[in-house]
């Protein structure tokens, strides 16, 4: 499965539009990681805890937009983008969207 944030796959042509695909990944943060950015806070740096949790959630939608895009019998996602929300105090949302279709 081709994954892009291009609109187009340059030499190649789009045979079928099969429509918006999308994936979500809900988090929270945990207690330990909270600990550590707390004490990043006060020094400064960056909050690997935090960082590897976010490519978590981001790895997880891809994983299930692909997913919706294999069971329409995409072979491509295309205009993939990602969107971020504060769900709860602690809890955030990765979306991860794009294009369903068929390649030639």
């Amino acid at each position: 499965m081709l994954i892009s944030n291009m609109e187009i796959i340059p030499d190649t042509r789009i045979q079928e539009h099969l429509g918006v695909v999308q994936g979500n990944s809900v988090r929270a943060k945990h207690v330990g990681r909270d600990i550590m950015a707390s004490l990043k806070n006060i020094f400064g740096g960056e909050l690997k805890g935090y960082t590897e949790l976010l490519q978590e959630s981001r790895d997880e939608a891809v994983e299930r937009m692909t997913m919706q895009a294999q069971q329409l019998g995409a072979n491509a996602v295309l205009n993939v983008r990602f969107s971020t929300s504060s769900i709860a105090q602690g809890a955030a949302e990765i979306l991860a969207y794009g294009t369903a279709v068929i390649l030639e």
